[in-house]
């Protein structure tokens, strides 16, 4: 089984905005914000629909993060790590 460290609150995702250099709020992963009941559903099925193709193999979690100075979003694939 693997697990997302960053979901897992056992690392941060620290990375600056593009545009203006302030530092990205991680908002979590990516699939969470697909409908009201993504956060409850099996975290494999969602992987299915996640915009990286290849993110069930590669063991990594989509993450979107957000600039709370000017609303830049962006993802970061988190590898995941064998528990």
């Amino acid at each position: 089984m693997y697990v997302c460290p960053a979901c897992n609150g056992l690392q941060k995702v620290i990375k600056n905005c593009s545009d203006c250099e302030e530092h990205l709020t991680d908002e979590g992963k990516l699939v969470d914000y697909l409908d009201e009941y993504s956060p409850y559903l099996d975290d494999e099925g969602l992987k299915l629909v996640d915009g990286d193709p290849e993110s069930t193999e590669d063991h990594v979690c989509v993450h979107l993060l957000r600039c709370p100075k000017c609303g830049t979003e962006t993802h970061v694939k988190v590898s995941e790590q064998s528990s």
